[in-house]
């Protein structure tokens, strides 16, 4: 006979809904913040870039070639997309603490002075000043 304390069925159902609920308010609260900066962005150029001629450098030349050619890539990568204008965006902002962190917003633009939110990996404008 199994002696162990288990809890009824609805308890724990309960606590598991819960539980989820919890994580999930937390994971998507926002955090407002306000921009104070911005600089191009060219990670995309620089991935492809990179890991296009790491490839390459590996095939012609081993090991070497390939950390080699991977750092030409990254800086090739990131040239090519800043000179075709294909820069996205990094935003410099100010959290509500006081503290500064830059957040990549690729699709969205803003202006140095909005409000924002922080969603996840992603800024959302609360009020435009434009």
């Amino acid at each position: 006979m199994n002696s162990s304390p288990t809890l009824p069925r609805s308890i724990t159902t309960k606590l598991i809904i819960g539980c989820l609920a919890l994580l999930y308010s937390y994971a998507s609260a926002a955090n407002s913040a306000e921009v104070i900066g911005r600089s191009p962005d060219n990670t995309s150029g620089r991935m492809l870039g990179g890991w296009s001629t790491f490839l390459l450098g590996g095939a012609a030349a081993g090991p070497f070639g390939a950390i080699a050619g991977g750092l030409i890539g990254i800086w090739i990568g990131d040239q090519a997309q800043a000179s075709s204008g294909l820069s996205g965006n990094t935003y410099q902002i100010r959290k509500e603490d006081g503290s500064v962190e830059s957040i990549r917003s690729p699709k969205t633009s803003f202006l140095i002075g909005d409000q924002v939110e922080i969603r996840g990996i992603r800024l959302q404008a609360i009020n435009r000043s434009h």
